[in-house]
């Protein structure tokens, strides 16, 4: 995605029309145009349409504060890892689940940047929904789509949330009340059918960073799933299974390559760029640079630890490391394809000529190491540039959400509306694409679910959607026994600035536990 910068005075709306800003003020600023004629025009309108786009890019990748980052923690098929216990600390938390604050600065900046994207979505439909423009409705769709994409992340995360639609005309309106999960699915799903109304099909994408119809129907169906509405979802999956414009990727690394970038596999992906030439000197920590730090940020971590230079990657800091839990389950599943293109264990990096130095990794010196790098976003040469720092220039993209799990989520819907012949069809077709045989013809019912679950554990590792998959199946306590995990945990909480600049919010509105 090229960024685009839009000058206008909603950046000063983005600021302080989030959740609940300080800084709110009615007068002008005298940098901003007039909102009253801004929006008469297509191509200001289309901009700041890209400019929610620009905000979702920013949230999933902000350094160490993003939602990527966030949304994995709780899992387990992956550890936060770093130099040290102390290292990140705001992520160490979420990761081990006992101290996690109403004050977590990840968490606070994933909640604040949503609603930024929210409050620009609702600027953008306030006002071109009575225009005669005509890049109206799917100007309307697109707005419709990423609110609902922001809406859906949140309450995910936060369970009830305040629900807000318009912009507040003063300070005084900001103070909105927390709105129940089922009237945050139902807000969810008017946006998304209104996107599936007006969205364009993949094929007719006029730029791929858009979102499409597919996308809308896809995510739809994944919030009936989330709601157990299974059989309501499944004409969903249908539509999107039977457009031509989808696909599975012919191997599990193809997905991952940047020569793949938003291909048929793909539904909703966060597109960076390698040719800013960012160094030291002028990387813009916690800032908007176009080229994607996390990569680096998640890279097998130097200081002569891990020697990776023979697999064509480049040293990193060491976050994001994969659990040996989940290594093991590759191992017992006989899936070697998939491992390849996600992770590597210790001994599989030394026999393609790397090293690991075991005083400095199990020393203490790799926090959370278990034996194994990431191989899934690994930092690869080729997805960078020799303009500025190779480590700052990253232009991998974000796969947010992909065919394959289309695909499972079809399978579980199908599974649970008693549908287990088509669930098996679905899920074999992800488990033939990773070189796995079909499951057993005579696999149904709740083994057949099993093999669901575990499936979606291998497919989508280090994607985020693990922990929130186990909350929801109600397997998180079994899953993450030991670890820490507590029910308490299936929610981040509110943040507590949420809490004191919200009017309509008190302590009694926080989330259990916290």
């Amino acid at each position: 995605m090229k960024k685009i910068i839009v000058t206008m005075v909603t950046i000063l709306l983005i600021g302080g029309v989030t959740s609940c800003s300080e800084d709110f003020t009615t007068n002008p600023r005298e940098d901003g145009e007039d909102l009253a004629t801004f929006f008469l025009e297509e191509e200001n309108v289309d901009a700041a349409v890209v400019g929610i786009y620009d905000l979702m890019q920013h949230n999933y990748s902000v350094d160490w504060n993003s939602a990527f980052l966030v949304k994995q923690l709780p899992g387990d098929d992956m550890n936060a890892a770093g130099g040290n216990s102390d290292d990140q600390p705001q992520l160490q938390d979420i990761d081990d689940y006992a101290n996690v604050s109403t004050s977590n600065q990840s968490i606070r900046s994933v909640w604040d940047l949503f609603y930024r994207t929210i409050s620009l979505s609702n600027l953008v439909i306030e006002n071109i929904k009575d225009s005669e423009l005509s890049n109206k409705e799917e100007a309307l769709a697109e707005a419709k789509f990423l609110r609902a994409w922001s809406y859906f992340e949140l309450t995910t995360m936060f369970g009830d949330i305040p629900l807000r639609l318009t912009i507040p005309a003063s300070a005084t309106e900001f103070g909105i009340a927390k709105s129940s999960r089922a009237d945050i699915y139902t807000q969810i799903k008017l946006d998304l059918t209104d996107a599936i109304a007006g969205l364009k099909d993949k094929s007719a994408l006029a730029d791929n960073f858009r979102a499409s119809k597919g996308a809308a129907q896809a995510l739809m169906g994944k919030v009936l799933v989330f709601e157990g509405k299974h059989g309501e979802a499944i004409p969903f999956f249908e539509d999107v299974i039977a457009n031509p414009a989808h696909d599975l990727a012919t191997n599990p690394e193809d997905v991952w390559s940047i020569n793949h970038e938003f291909g048929p596999e793909s539904l909703f992906e966060i597109g960076f760029i390698s040719t800013t030439g960012r160094d030291w000197g002028n990387f813009a920590w916690g800032g908007r640079n176009e080229n994607n730090i996390h990569i680096q940020l998640m890279g097998p971590r130097g200081d002569g630890i891990f020697d990776v230079s023979t697999i064509g990657l480049i040293n990193g800091w060491g976050f994001n490391l994969p659990t040996a839990k989940l290594m093991n389950a590759f191992d017992a599943a006989g899936d070697t394809e998939r491992k390849v293109a996600t992770v590597m264990t210790e001994a599989e990096l030394i026999a393609a000529g790397g090293g690991v130095d075991q005083s400095l990794a199990t020393g203490g010196a790799v926090w959370d190491y278990e034996g194994g790098i990431r191989i899934k976003y690994a930092t690869k040469e080729e997805d960078t540039s020799s303009d500025g720092v190779k480590e700052l220039n990253y232009g991998t993209n974000y796969k947010l959400f992909r065919y394959a799990e289309v695909l499972l989520l079809a399978a579980e819907a199908y599974n649970k509306d008693s549908k287990d012949g088509q669930a098996r069809t679905e899920l074999n077709k992800v488990r033939n694409r990773a070189g796995l045989a079909n499951v057993d013809a005579s696999l149904a019912g709740d083994d057949l679910f099993e093999a669901i679950v575990n499936e979606k554990f291998l497919e989508l590792a280090h994607e985020g959607q693990r922990f929130w998959d186990l909350v929801r199946w109600g397997k998180a306590a079994t899953e993450l026994a030991g670890t820490g995990y507590t029910a308490k945990n299936d929610l981040f909480p509110i943040p507590e600035t949420e809490i004191e600049k919200n009017s309509e919010l008190t302590q009694a509105d926080q989330n259990a536990g916290y």
